[in-house]
């Protein structure tokens, strides 16, 4: 499972939040302790921590004291709406920029969207959560 550049516990975080925003973890919703990762996972709880740690400063993650980390209420729409900043002032802006400096029309941009909106098979999410399980 963690195979990619990024740390280990990014990689963690970044897989629970893509849990949280496709569904396969719910608001109030608990997930698996830092044992269960590192049992599970084979690394170090430590690495596990670091990764919950910072989904609680995000406000993705709650510890409910003496029972273990859940999915806080809102944390969904909190990451969707900050994939969506993140997609404009990564893929759009970038776009619209581009399209200024080749003096193409902004309603041509729109239009190759819309076709392509389209045309375009929808988009697969997974319903495979940390743990490998469908939810």
């Amino acid at each position: 499972m963690f195979d990619g550049r990024d740390p280990v516990y990014l990689q963690i975080a970044d897989q629970i939040r893509q849990d949280v925003l496709s569904g396969a973890l719910a608001a109030e919703e608990q997930v698996m302790s830092t044992t269960q990762y590192a049992t599970t996972f084979r690394i170090n709880p430590a690495t596990a921590a670091k990764a919950f740690a910072q989904l609680v400063d995000e406000g993705v993650l709650y510890k409910r004291r003496g029972v273990g980390m859940f999915v806080a209420p809102g944390a969904r729409e909190r990451l969707l709406a900050d994939a969506r900043e993140s997609f404009f002032t990564d893929s759009v802006d970038p776009v619209a920029d581009a399209a200024r400096v080749l003096a193409i029309d902004v309603e041509d941009v729109v239009a190759r969207l819309r076709a392509r909106a389209v045309t375009a098979p929808a988009p697969t999410t997974t319903t495979d959560g940390p743990q490998g399980d469908a939810r």
